[in-house]
């Protein structure tokens, strides 16, 4: 356990930049090889919803299987030779079907690196390792964006496919050092901890009033979210502040340092006090955002509000699978369930660029601010008015275990 965990930790630094494959630099890429940026849009939507529709069947494909390290490693060659293949040979068909392999490549890794930490830590450490993989993961993103920005700028776009590919090969190495001996795959799917064992029936992820309430709650905040960053980017180069490129960057670094210290507290906040606070927390933080993006044009208003990006995000990174976990302990489903849970905000992810961008071209981009700020509004309403039924399931660790313990 003592070189499994380190192992764990690396994994999720070096599996940042590989499970979002090449990011906004594919658009860049291939618009250099005369694509328009309808075609690209066409072929990255492509990708982005094959793994929208594989990240349940990623999740129920992790509980039943004992090769988790496996499934890690089958996943980050799989992103890797896509990547290489739309170097090499950027035409529409094969870079459509090279987004298609990208997006369930990178929906396995989610539900895959949430079942080995579940596996190995038990649900008693669950909370505090969460913290610790979204730490390494925003780092390695922000280190990524660094370097892939540098590497960009001074020796081209193919530096930037490099980059990923010597990211995927530590990926791997990572992955093969995490002990199998070490991964109990009963507590890797929710079994054999202080909670009762349930019912067995897939079924009993969509029958789940708490787990619906948790998706509800997480589609309305990336509906509310996601646009943000790419609408503030487009409105910098609407009034002409500053260079677009160094500012989206900005944006980008901003908040994936910011999550790093947010994803500690999270982490803390779930053992302490318990994941309804975390939860409360990052949903008060976006309609925030989303009032001073739409009130101030300044360039300095990309520190506040990324900040504030990076706090929402950073506390519901750990959350998300926590309370999934939580919610589902006793269950064979835990990673179906956070499968589940992770297409269902991702149709809100997807929704909020189609939400923004009408607000934006038919008003202007501080209504779009707004109106992306109040869906967060009633995201909170939900989870307030779900809050006598959703504190029972989200009750720190130490307190439901002992709750357990007087009622067994």
């Amino acid at each position: 356990m003592r070189n499994s965990v380190p192992a764990l930790n690396a994994l999720n630094f070096f599996m940042a930049d590989v499970r979002d494959g090449l990011g906004p630099f594919l658009g860049v890429f291939l618009q250099e090889h005369g694509w328009s940026a309808g075609t690209i849009g066409v072929v990255m939507t492509i990708g982005g919803l094959a793994g929208m529709i594989a990240t349940p069947l990623a999740g129920a494909l992790v509980d039943g299987t004992t090769a988790k390290r496996r499934l890690l490693v089958a996943s980050a060659l799989m992103m890797t030779a896509a990547t290489l293949v739309v170097l090499f040979w950027p035409a529409f068909l094969v870079t459509a079907v090279a987004q298609i392999a990208s997006g369930i490549a990178g929906a396995v890794i989610a539900p895959a690196i949430a079942g080995t930490t579940l596996g190995l830590v038990r649900s008693s450490g669950f909370a505090h390792q969460l913290g610790r993989n979204e730490a390494f993961n925003h780092a390695g993103n922000a280190v990524a964006a660094i370097l892939g920005g540098v590497a960009g700028y001074t020796l081209g776009l193919v530096a930037v496919f490099v980059l990923m590919c010597a990211m995927a090969v530590g990926s791997i190495v990572a992955a093969l050092m995490i002990d199998p001996a070490h991964i109990d795959h009963d507590a890797a799917r929710g079994l054999g901890g202080d909670e009762p064992q349930r019912s067995s029936r897939f079924g009993i992820i969509i029958q789940s009033v708490p787990l619906l309430v948790l998706a509800a709650t997480l589609a309305l905040f990336h509906l509310g979210n996601a646009a943000m960053l790419p609408l503030l980017g487009q409105r910098a180069v609407a009034i002409g502040a500053g260079d677009p490129s160094a500012f989206t960057a900005g944006t980008v670094i901003v908040a994936q340092v910011t999550m790093i210290p947010m994803a500690l507290l999270a982490a803390r906040l779930a053992q302490t006090r318990g994941y309804w606070l975390v939860v409360l927390l990052a949903l008060l933080v976006l309609p925030v955002r989303g009032a001073i993006a739409g009130a101030i044009t300044a360039d300095w208003v990309l520190l506040p509000v990324q900040v504030l990006d990076g706090v929402g995000a950073g506390l519901l990174g750990v959350a998300t699978p926590g309370l999934v976990a939580r919610i589902l302990a006793g269950t064979p489903h835990v990673n179906a369930g956070l499968g589940v849970v992770l297409a269902v905000q991702g149709v809100g992810a997807a929704l909020s660029t189609t939400v923004g961008g009408y607000v934006a071209e038919h008003v202007n981009y501080d209504a779009a601010f707004l109106v992306l700020g109040g869906i967060a509004c009633i995201a909170l309403v939900i989870w307030l008015a779900a809050a006598s039924r959703m504190r029972k399931v989200c009750r720190p660790p130490l307190i439901e275990a002992s709750a357990l313990r007087q009622t067994a």
